[in-house]
């Protein structure tokens, strides 16, 4: 247990820090106008800069990013988990961000650019599964020396992995209305809670791509979890056995099955690691803990590509 406590250092006076969520105003270069400047600084980088910021400072407005770790306790492993789970939610964003795009190139029947960006989705969620490895360095007794400060706070309230959660599927109506009381947040929700998967639009490119498809996967609450089909499995089937005329959808069942197995990588290491900093104890967001987690290791976005794999080759 670190019996030490942490110094922080200060690196931004926060009250100096424009808080807005909008862009800065910022200038436009072009390839012209860089080499202008190499000439002027003989090839050194710019260090003088009107007004009060510069432009990396404006352009990620890292000041208010670098502003927003407040860590509640003295304990020294809690700024290492605080960043951690800061630094989670943004990789969250971004995957959310390609998924949604890949869900609209499917939409419009183009597959191989969708493939490009699940491509980038799975090498996401490869990292997020390894900023596991940085939060395992906090022991059982770093933990809980600030974890009575989280109250209720759990990571099944994130929003932002529920997007993330719906979108490939895996539709909670329970979980969302976690939410429903944050009006700036909940209609977001909800739509997505309501729209149509990625998986959804793949089994629709499926039909559209001649395969036959039952009306059960066509045409459904899409609210509600995606219940394995025979007609889909055997879509695939038909892809993997032909696989020379429909290339592309063989490889987008490859994309969608890899990036199934990383994300239940990135779940199976959650349930693992709650399990050796916690034990049994229950969660704070009222789960009971590792019971809680181990359920949702068993979870597949995309079933039918995995029970697909015990006809091959028969």
């Amino acid at each position: 247990m670190p019996a030490f406590k942490p110094q922080i250092p200060i690196v931004v006076d926060p009250t100096g820090v424009h808080a807005s969520t909008d862009p800065r105003p910022m200038g436009m270069g072009t390839d012209a106008s860089r080499a202008e400047v190499v000439e002027g600084t003989g090839g050194s980088p710019l260090v003088d800069f009107a007004a009060t910021s510069n432009p990396y400072i404006d352009y990620q407005s890292v000041d208010l990013l670098l502003s927003l770790q407040h860590p509640r306790s003295e304990a020294y492993d809690e700024m290492c988990f605080f960043i951690m789970g800061q630094v989670k939610e943004l990789l969250f964003k971004l995957l959310h961000f390609e998924l949604h795009n890949a869900r609209h190139l499917l939409r419009e029947g183009s597959a191989n650019d969708a493939l490009t960006v699940l491509d980038r989705s799975r090498e996401v969620a490869r990292l997020l599964t390894s900023s596991w490895d940085v939060v395992t360095t906090i022991s059982a007794e770093g933990f809980n020396q600030f974890r009575d400060h989280l109250d209720q706070a759990s990571g099944q309230l994130s929003f932002m992995y529920r997007h993330v959660e719906f979108i490939l599927g895996n539709k909670d109506r329970r979980l969302a209305s976690a939410h429903r009381n944050v009006p700036h947040v909940w209609p977001y929700m909800e739509e997505a809670l309501e729209t149509p998967s990625l998986y959804d639009e793949v089994i629709a490119l499926l039909g559209h791509r001649g395969y036959v498809v039952s009306g059960e996967a066509l045409d459904r609450d899409w609210s509600e979890p995606y219940q394995p089909q025979e007609s889909v499995e055997q879509a695939w089937f038909d892809i993997y056995c032909r696989r020379g005329t429909d290339d592309d959808l063989y490889r987008l069942g490859e994309a969608l099955i890899a990036l199934d197995d990383q994300m239940a990588q990135y779940r199976w290491r959650h349930f693992v690691l709650v399990s050796r900093i916690i034990g049994h104890k229950p969660g704070t967001g009222g789960s009971d803990g590792v019971g809680w987690l181990q359920q949702t290791t068993q979870h597949r976005y995309f079933p039918e590509l995995w029970t697909v794999r015990t006809r091959l080759g028969t």
